[in-house]
């Protein structure tokens, strides 16, 4: 329950571990701009050292995978209990089931002013799924939540603005472009390569449409071919997602010796610098912070020419682009950066550039706060002197 004069902010997001890796910057900056901060997520494993950092934690059961009507329900129902217990002055929503139920939550709780923040609009608007139902009851969802005065929506990238603007009827003066989550320039930064056999890595989730598989299948050919690599994927799976890939196929891709699995890593700025250059074939984004980090390592990209992938990627500046689904050209474009040494360390400067100039945290973090000032301009400090951050 709210007992100070501070302004008070709801985040509500899906999963701590997500908090923690996309959003905590943003919150120790809101604490720094005299807000007070909570969240209503999935408590894993952060919750007391979130509690710690002076952020108050609610747990909130969502299940993402879920389409049980009994389970989502529940679901809103212990949500809007939370904004009724919170009684924040911003709620700041994360990603497509947090925007549509945070949204009627702050409605009927009396919130008036909402942030959402849609960082990819995933597999739900892919080509494949034009025209589905759950993609028209979804973008339904959006037109009659979204846009409406005290709302502002942050996408990641102009086809997702586009995106919203023609199909969700939603305002280009409710949406505001903020590329990504921005990335800690300090934490994540240039290092030799590794020596011996070359490294590539695909950091993501293992999921189908991260472009695992093809992935997997470009591996094959390189070897094939005699290009002598290690093709290493670092992430975890997600079986509350309906793209997830199973370990026991990851498994089976290991002791084909097609490629390596290191699971989910708590060490990404290492297992960057580790590498020579990354690799996300992905289908659709909404800019992946995994390739900030990339870039902000100084590692060429190599990449799908789709959105969001595309904003940090930029054809023969500091990776290469190819198109979605198509393995060969995938194959391709890694073989001629593993053969060109030159052309890998000038594409990994530039791509450090570009992070430095226009993807940093600290950018992301103050471009945010800024839409937070517009919402509730007598209260939130202008300027915090630094953006809070945790100590280790």
């Amino acid at each position: 329950m709210k007992n100070s004069t501070r302004p008070k902010l709801l985040f509500v997001v899906t999963e701590d571990w997500y908090f923690v890796s996309h959003r905590l910057p943003l919150a120790l900056g809101a604490l720094a701009a005299g807000m007070d901060v909570a969240i209503a997520t999935n408590v894993g494993v952060h919750g007391e050292a979130l509690r710690r950092l002076g952020l108050e934690v609610h747990p909130w059961k969502l299940r993402r995978g879920s389409t049980s009507l009994v389970s989502e329900a529940a679901a809103l129902f212990d949500l809007w209990k939370i904004y009724r217990r919170v009684r924040p002055d911003i709620g700041h929503h994360v990603a497509i089931k947090p925007v549509l139920y945070g949204s009627l939550a702050a409605r009927f709780s009396g919130t008036r002013k909402v942030v959402n923040a849609l960082g990819g609009m995933g597999a739900l608007f892919s080509e494949e799924s034009r025209g589905s139902l759950l993609r028209s009851a979804v973008l339904e969802g959006f037109r009659r939540l979204l846009g409406h005065r005290g709302s502002v929506l942050i996408l990641q990238n102009p086809d997702d603005q586009q995106l919203m603007m023609r199909s969700a009827r939603i305002g280009e003066e409710s949406i505001r472009l903020i590329r990504g989550a921005g990335v800690n320039v300090n934490t994540f930064y240039p290092a030799p390569p590794p020596e011996g056999l070359p490294v590539v890595v695909l950091p993501a989730r293992m999921l189908a449409d991260k472009g695992v598989g093809e992935f997997v299948e470009a591996a094959r050919m390189l070897k094939a071919r005699g290009i002598a690599a290690r093709f290493v994927l670092v992430g975890g799976t997600d079986e509350c997602n309906p793209a997830n890939i199973p370990a026991e196929q990851l498994a089976s891709w290991v002791a084909a010796g097609d490629v390596e699995w290191l699971g989910r890593r708590e060490d990404m700025p290492a297992v960057l610098m580790s590498s020579t250059l990354v690799c996300l074939p992905s289908y659709r984004e909404g800019l992946p912070k995994a390739l900030l980090e990339a870039a902000a390592c100084g590692r060429a990209i190599v990449s799908t020419d789709v959105p969001g992938c595309r904003e940090i990627v930029r054809h023969g500046e500091n990776g290469l682009l190819v198109p979605a689904k198509d393995a060969t050209a995938l194959a391709d474009a890694l073989q001629t950066l593993l053969c060109d040494v030159a052309l890998r360390e000038r594409m990994g400067r530039r791509g450090r550039e570009m992070v430095l100039n226009e993807f940093s945290e600290d950018s992301v973090v103050r471009q945010t706060l800024a839409i937070y000032r517009s919402l509730l301009p007598a209260v939130v400090q202008e300027d915090p002197s630094c953006v809070g951050r945790p100590s280790s």
